[in-house]
């Protein structure tokens, strides 16, 4: 039997025909076809934007007066901030940690002791935050990212007994279950370094009973891992006591080193900092130099489209004019 098919004014598409063949293609035909509404046949409202001079120039000129006064702002507070850096690796000869840094590694007994000596030209007046820094360590690596037990740090019995694979090679030492385990808490810098390089168990961390074990807060902020390979993270806070005398006063002072981790064997190395911090945080000068450079190609740019119209805007419309 023959059918055939024919589209009417509204759209539809109809078979004629005769027999069941025909009745099945013309159903199909039209159980594909989406329905007549604005929003299955796109004919929604809709707005497009058109670039033109008056549009996009205020729009450079705006970006560049708002940006450049926060990136002034951002780069002066985060200047205003004190900051002193004090690097106790040893490597120079020179250093009073040079001897410590040559003959100290993991398999010593013995700790090894030096004395820096520091001045503060500035006073520090607020809250002091000591920082410890490391250079070349790489925590982002992925298998020292994975090498560590959750459940053993949320105090599973059964983790404790036997630690997660991820842990391997710092899961068992003399056929005893480390805890915690993995390279991460192996590696712990504290200034002191009972995993395997550790040099006396967790539950001896602190002579606080509030700040032991697993809840630590040194161990808890070094198991937070570092993005970049040159890091800091916080080790103490100096609280202001007395608000009419600063924090630190201006004067000499000594760093007491004990070099208990080695950073030679990775070409790393070592740092401590004391800081005050603003609003903002700590000194990073860079989100007010992004500011005030966006800012300033912004504002460069607006200056420059502007002449460009000036100067051939006016020659374009005048021709649309004659013609």
């Amino acid at each position: 039997m023959l059918a055939s098919s024919y589209k009417d004014e509204d759209g539809h598409i109809s078979v004629s025909g005769s027999g069941a063949a025909a009745a099945a293609g013309g159903g199909s035909l039209r159980n594909k076809k989406p329905e007549n509404t604005a929003f299955k046949q796109q004919r929604l409202p809709a707005w497009q934007p058109i670039l033109t001079a008056g549009t996009v120039l205020p729009a450079f000129f705006i970006i560049g007066l708002i940006f450049i006064p926060i990136g002034i702002g951002l780069y002066v507070t985060s200047n205003n901030i004190k900051e002193i850096e004090i690097d106790y690796t040893g490597v120079d000869m020179s250093s009073p940690c040079f001897n410590c840094s040559q003959n100290f590694s993991w398999n010593s007994t013995k700790s090894c002791t030096c004395s820096i000596p520091f001045q503060l030209d500035q006073p520090y007046e607020s809250n002091v935050f000591m920082y410890y820094g490391l250079s070349n360590f790489y925590q982002n690596h992925r298998r020292y990212v994975k090498s560590r037990d959750d459940s053993q740090l949320n105090g599973n019995e059964e983790s404790l007994r036997s630690p997660s694979k991820e842990c391997e090679p710092y899961a068992r030492h003399d056929n005893k279950p480390i805890a915690p385990c993995g390279a991460i808490a192996n590696s712990m810098f504290n200034g002191t370094t009972k995993p395997v390089n550790w040099r006396r168990p967790v539950y001896e961390l602190d002579s606080d009973p509030n700040n032991n074990g697993f809840i630590n807060e040194d161990f808890i902020v070094w198991m937070r891992t570092a993005a970049l390979p040159t890091f800091r993270k916080l080790y103490r806070i100096i609280q202001r006591r007395n608000n009419l005398l600063p924090t630190l006063p201006r004067g000499n002072y000594t760093l007491e080193v004990v070099y208990n981790y080695p950073v030679r064997s990775f070409e790393g190395r070592k740092r401590m900092i004391l800081s005050t911090i603003s609003w903002m945080g700590g000194k990073n000068p860079f989100l007010g130099i992004a500011y005030i450079t966006v800012g300033s190609i912004c504002f460069l740019l607006g200056i420059v489209l502007l002449i460009i119209h000036h100067k051939y805007g006016n020659r374009n419309n005048g021709a649309d004019v004659s013609h």
